[in-house]
């Protein structure tokens, strides 16, 4: 069966000539959005990728009514291929079940993952750059040098740990933890 997707940025906007060109397509079933590009919120996108089954066609207008970015639109893609879905793009022709459109599928993977590849690389640049310049990562500790010192001295008159992690707020698991730093 094939399912259509249709999706308009603001209620001034008519997603009319997206329904008609849906229908044409032979969409049995359309679902609508009212929502931005970049809105994780699509109530109807997500009914219907839950209503996809292997064998049936999600079909969209133009790819940028699917996809948020593009790596979101490779996601649901590979999510799609994945179950044995196919997908049709009526405007730019891209058709999963063609040679030419599972090659652009491709080409687009390759994309998105040279994306998050860079992502990454940027990432552990910032991480590198920032411990050099002496930046401590990470959580802060639960509880100060003061704190973890006062715990020992309690510890060591022979207060119970439950009552010292009790009057230092904290479990007794991260009082034993902060100790062992």
């Amino acid at each position: 069966m094939k399912y259509g997707y249709a999706r308009v940025s603001t209620n001034d906007q008519k997603a009319d000539l997206q329904i008609a060109a849906l229908k044409h397509a032979g969409c049995g079933h359309i679902f609508t959005d009212t929502a931005s590009g970049s809105s994780s919120k699509r109530p109807e996108l997500t009914r219907c990728l839950e209503s996809l089954r292997a064998g049936d066609t999600l079909v969209v207008w133009k790819l940028d009514r699917l996809g948020r970015s593009l790596s979101h639109l490779v996601e649901v893609l590979a999510s799609l291929q994945g179950k044995g879905i196919a997908f049709l793009s009526l405007t730019e022709a891209i058709d999963t079940e063609s040679a030419a459109g599972r090659l652009l599928g491709h080409m687009l993977a390759a994309l998105a993952e040279f994306e998050r590849t860079l992502i990454v690389e940027r990432t552990q640049a910032g991480l590198k750059a920032a411990k050099k310049r002496g930046v401590k990562l990470g959580r802060r500790p639960s509880l100060s040098d003061d704190q973890r010192k006062h715990a020992r001295e309690l510890l060591d008159r022979g207060e119970s740990p439950a009552t010292v992690a009790k009057l230092l707020n904290v479990c007794r698991a991260t009082l034993y933890n902060s100790l062992k730093a």
